[in-house]
Parts: C-alpha cells; sequence; structure tokens
C-alpha cells in the first residue's frame, strides 16, 4: 500500500490534540441512533474496485464484523476527525483532476470528491485504533437524486454519517439521502444492499 501518501496525510493529524471540543448538540442525544437494515450482495462500485487493485492492503477481508464501542471521547474523535478532513480537503471532481470520470483515491494533494473524503477518514479512523469492520464506505442519493458517497460508522448505539458536505455526524435516519448499498461488516469487497434500490449510481460523484 502507498503507506508514504498515508504518512504525509497523517503528519498533519497531530493539530487534532489541539483542537477544542467540537461542539455536539447534547452529547447523550447525539450519541443515539438506530441501525440500517440491509439486503442481499449487490455489485461493488468499479472506482472501489480500482481503488482495490492500487491500495490492496485497504481492501482485505476480516471475517469480523465488529461495532465500535461508543464513548463521549470516541464520539468527539469522530466527530473532529470528520471535521479536520472537511476543513483541508478541497472539493475537486476526477474530471478535474484526473481526467476521468470516477477514481476512488486518497487525496494527497489536498483535493478529491467525496468518495475521496470517505476513503481518508476511513483510513484515520483506523489508525486511531477504531475497527475498519465498522468503517462503511457507503452509496447514497442526494436531494437531487445524484450518486453521493458517505462513511457510514456502525456502533453499539446504532449508526452514524459523516459527510463531505455537512461537519456534524448525523444519524443516518437524520440525512436527507435515499441508502443504496454499502460495504458488507464482513468483507470490504462485498457490498449489500439497502432500501428497495436495484442498481447504485453508474457514477459516484458528484460533488
Amino acid at each position: 500500500m502507498k503507506r508514504t501518501v498515508l504518512k504525509s496525510i497523517a503528519a498533519a493529524v497531530v493539530v487534532f490534540t489541539g483542537l477544542v471540543g467540537v461542539h455536539t448538540p447534547t452529547q447523550a442525544e447525539a450519541m443515539k441512533s438506530s441501525f440500517i437494515e440491509v439486503g442481499g450482495q449487490i455489485l461493488m462500485p468499479y472506482g472501489w474496485a480500482d481503488f482495490c487493485a492500487r491500495y490492496q492492503g485497504e481492501c482485505q477481508a476480516s471475517g469480523e464484523a465488529s461495532d465500535i464501542k461508543l464513548t463521549p471521547g470516541v464520539f468527539r474523535r469522530i466527530a473532529q476527525i470528520n471535521k479536520w478532513v472537511n476543513a483541508n480537503v478541497r472539493a475537486r471532481s476526477d474530471q478535474d483532476q484526473w481526467g476521468v470520470i470516477d477514481r476512488w483515491d486518497y487525496p494527497s494533494n489536498g483535493q478529491g470528491d467525496c468518495e475521496d473524503y470517505v476513503l481518508l477518514k476511513r483510513r484515520l479512523l483506523a489508525d486511531e485504533g477504531l475497527p475498519i469492520q465498522s468503517l462503511l464506505v457507503t452509496v447514497v442519493r442526494d436531494e437531487r437524486g445524484e450518486g453521493h458517497a458517505v462513511l457510514t460508522v456502525k456502533t453499539n448505539q446504532g449508526e452514524f454519517v459523516l459527510d463531505n458536505l455537512r461537519d456534524g455526524v448525523k444519524p443516518w435516519s437524520a440525512t436527507p439521502y435515499k441508502f443504496v448499498k454499502r460495504q458488507s461488516q464482513t468483507n470490504p469487497n462485498l457490498w449489500v444492499s439497502i432500501g428497495d434500490e436495484a442498481h447504485a449510481p453508474a457514477v459516484v460523484a458528484t460533488r
């Protein structure tokens, strides 16, 4: 795996220790959510398959399903990382950056689209010691019906969404999105459906 890319990104994350605690409305309320009901196996996004061809170490199956044990400190850390990545990565489409419709990658140059934000958050949270099986790349449709990617964080208190369009960590049911599919907890290379969507958007990232 391209560890040099991750090291250069992670080096900046030390600023987290100096951050003032991220404001969260009534901590006990903010830490409560529900669980997403998932369906059967569905075709994985092309972008994930291409990403795995370049970062094979990021795509290994564990065979275990492990949820985050949510505490106020863990919730605060998740919120800090979400906010930091949103503030330090500039939105840029794959077409503008790579000249292709869809490419998932780490935003090592400080630019990327929604999947790139998701991948970086996933990696930084895993580096913090959170089980990577609980950090699930998820495809949704936004308010305009367009494809978008978010990170679903699965905890023992329910599931939460990290989004490049919003700094707050929200229960999945409090977002305006229609959930389409996401990674399986036991194997990141198996994707499962959510709701009644038969197919995910061909092009995930729109912003």
